[in-house]
């Protein structure tokens, strides 16, 4: 029996613009039988009804997804009137209506409510488990469960214009489990005309921006080209490490951090810190860590080529 191939070892990550109608697992299974790569995952889950930034890490870059996660977001979505639906977006059924509508003015002071630390149901169709099973399969069975509410955080929330009375498009800068799908349900409620989403995209993951994804076309394209054209569509591993302090180490500190040891940071230069940061040699990221009373430990190990 013939062994299957593991692929190669391919590291750093690829900013997607990931395209309407796709789930986030099916983009992140193409792109990695385009770079043949042998390990994938990504940094936060689009709808399959959302476009925007996905990134995708390869490799080593795998272990530096939490920081990306952790990550602030921002999205531009398109509020639908009138409606709520099961789903929260234009995908699901329609289970109420209302003919009031709101004006540009009652919108602008309504977004106040959702700025800050605020709770929040997540929607019914979500990956949230609930006694062991998904969320969405529990509401596709018509099972009858309930989801508690949680806190999250929105920076920033504004109206970017209002095109006609049934829609309004908003910006939003939030922190790690925030629901947009919800944040339209529970305009629509506050403002007394309903409300879900009807586009939404991503355009910030932590300090991946959209102005750095490439589509699925130009990654398809890049394969065709050949090896070359396709590594130079990825980000270095360190790239999600941005708000991390980068400590410089020498090459005979690197050996040893990459043993699993704690090293000294000495010299007039050294740190005088604590807390997450990773270590660097020779323009490399060898590890993310610790610092502990002038000492960095190590968690994660880079295995890079050198």
């Amino acid at each position: 029996m013939a062994r299957r191939r593991k692929g190669q070892a391919v590291s750093g990550w690829l900013i997607l613009d990931k395209p309407e109608g796709l789930t986030s697992t099916k983009a992140v299974g193409r792109t990695r039988w385009l770079f043949d790569a042998q390990k994938a995952g990504h940094a936060g889950t689009l709808d399959p009804l959302a476009t925007g930034v996905l990134p995708i890490a390869f490799g080593e870059a795998t272990k530096t997804v939490p920081f990306a996660v952790d990550g602030a977001k921002t999205y531009r979505f398109t509020v639908r009137f009138g409606a709520e639906t099961d789903t929260d977006d234009t995908e699901g059924s329609v289970t109420a209506t209302n003919e009031m509508r709101a004006p540009r003015g009652a919108i602008e002071a309504a977004l106040t409510q959702f700025i800050g630390d605020i709770e929040q149901v997540p929607p019914r169709f979500s990956a949230l488990k609930v006694d062991g099973a998904r969320a969405y399969d529990l509401a596709r069975d018509q099972e009858e469960f309930e989801l508690a509410p949680r806190t999250v955080t929105i920076d920033r929330l504004t109206l970017v214009e209002q095109p006609d009375p049934d829609h309004c498009v908003l910006e939003a800068d939030c922190g790690k489990g925030t629901y947009v799908r919800a944040l339209a349900r529970d305009l629509g409620r506050a403002l007394g005309c309903l409300g879900h989403i009807s586009a939404l995209r991503r355009t910030r993951v932590g300090g991946f921006t959209v102005d750095q994804a490439v589509t699925l076309e130009a990654v398809e394209q890049a394969a065709e080209e050949g090896r070359e054209a396709l590594l130079a569509l990825l980000q270095p591993v360190e790239t999600a490490l941005s708000d991390l302090p980068a400590l410089p180490v020498s090459p005979a500190d690197a050996a040893n951090i990459r043993l699993g040891r704690a090293v000294l940071l000495r010299g007039r230069d050294a740190p005088i810190m604590a807390g997450a940061a990773y270590a660097v040699s020779r323009g490399a990221p060898v590890a993310i860590g610790e610092v502990a009373q002038g000492e960095f430990h190590p968690s994660r190990v880079f295995v890079l080529p050198e």
